[in-house]
């Protein structure tokens, strides 16, 4: 009998050491890894393990992670493709970002 795991409750914590925002399912971890200097935060790539993939994981671990830089006044600079998605669609976290970057992400609306 396999238990399939809890997608709606999953966990993510910050992880400062291996500078990454991480989600343990089961035996699996997704996880999105950053950069962190002063008052900046690059987040750079996100992974989720073939098996997780399609059921929001990597949602979750950009919305921890932006919601995250909000709490501690941090400016992203959103180096991964998947974050750069996820802000298009979330465009009112897009204050989060440089000006510049915010133009880009926006296409020219800001």
């Amino acid at each position: 009998m396999s238990t399939e795991p809890d997608f709606e409750h999953v966990t993510v914590r910050d992880n400062q050491a291996e500078q990454r925002y991480e989600a343990p399912i089961g035996e699996a971890l997704a996880a999105l890894y950053y950069d962190r200097a002063d008052d900046q935060i690059t987040l750079i790539h996100t992974e989720v393990p073939p098996a997780l993939e399609g059921h929001g994981i990597a949602g979750k671990l950009a919305r921890f992670a932006l919601d995250d830089a909000r709490a501690q006044g941090l400016t992203v600079i959103p180096d991964c493709s998947y974050v750069q998605t996820y802000l298009r669609r979330h465009p009112a976290d897009l204050d989060l970002v440089p000006p510049d970057v915010r133009e880009r992400l926006s296409g020219g609306r800001s």
